[in-house]
């Protein structure tokens, strides 16, 4: 199983006091630094390029990321994402890191790979950075593995906040099957059940304060068989952890047990339709021990 990740991605900083702050990527680090995981393939994220950005998003939105990089202090590209010197080679790496975990696996190098990477990119659309996103690290894999020949894509989000982004940039693109399981109502407002797409969009929103039992009731009730139905020949993760009873940005009651059980039956489905090929990326999660216990337990259910 790979690992990527890239120094650049602990530079990023969104301001003082931002809840998307570097000790949430270095608290997955540390704990993925540890005998157990000796066996990742650690490998250091490359740039994702131009054209593979603007396969998802418009040039207008390319050209603001790159336009407003800073030389020094910050600049504010949405009320909640801000930019520092270091922040474009952060989401840069963070989209590269995805798009080489598809061709890993495509090419028969991998199975899996798990992207440690920030920023989060699920809110990222077409033409807007916002939601502490700059682009759309899975829907920049998820539209690579297109270019490369697969033809059907599953990407599953279990993030608190619905992936509003990868929703609009896969809203008529039957060729995606685009899952999310999340909070409602709830940032960004978005991820009704009634927001269906070409058929191709499957949102399960959960009432505040859903906890274990909610939570694989709709998967298994609503997500699974849609991914049974669809047949991926890959399946993606927009693994957020922020629906952990111990995260402050939201109102869920997920523990670890839970990641490690939805990681399991992705896995499996994954070994049905697709190979096995699962590549993961790290989305949101504000809690540095909720984070350090949901990575641990999802990247291992991985490696099973």
């Amino acid at each position: 199983m790979l690992l990527y990740t890239h120094p650049a991605c602990l530079l990023h900083d969104a301001g003082p006091g931002h809840p998307e702050s570097p000790s949430r990527l270095q608290a997955v680090l540390e704990a993925l630094d540890v005998d157990r995981f000796a066996m990742l393939d650690r490998i250091e994220a490359p740039r994702a390029t131009r054209e593979q950005l603007e396969r998802v998003h418009g040039k207008d939105l390319v050209d603001l990321v790159f336009d407003n990089s800073p030389n020094e202090g910050y600049v504010r590209v949405d009320p909640d994402t801000t930019m520092c010197p270091y922040s474009l080679e952060a989401a840069l790496r963070a989209a590269g890191a995805v798009v080489s975990a598809v061709d890993a696996l495509i090419d028969g190098n991998a199975l899996r790979a798990f992207c440690a990477v920030r920023p989060p990119g699920h809110h990222a659309t077409p033409d807007r950075a916002m939601g502490f996103c700059l682009f759309n690290s899975v829907a920049v894999g998820a539209a690579h593995a297109l270019a490369r020949g697969v033809d059907r894509v599953a990407i599953v989000d279990f993030d608190v906040h619905h992936g509003n982004g990868t929703q609009d940039i896969f809203w008529d693109d039957p060729r995606v099957v685009y899952a999310s399981t999340h909070q409602w109502p709830l940032y960004p407002g978005s991820g009704a059940r009634d927001e269906t797409g070409a058929g191709n969009i499957v949102n399960a929103p959960l009432p505040p304060g859903s906890g274990s039992r909610e939570f694989r009731a709709a998967c298994e009730t609503i997500v699974l068989p849609a991914l049974r139905t669809f047949q991926p020949q890959l399946v993606m993760i927009s693994a957020g952890f922020d629906a952990h009873q111990l995260d402050p940005l939201a109102d869920m009651n997920l523990g670890g047990d839970d990641y490690a059980w939805i990681t399991s039956e992705l896995v499996e489905i994954a070994r049905t339709f697709a190979g096995g090929r699962v590549v993961s990326s790290l989305e949101g999660g504000y809690s540095l021990t909720a984070l350090r216990q949901s990575a641990t337990a999802h990247v291992a259910a991985m490696l099973d």
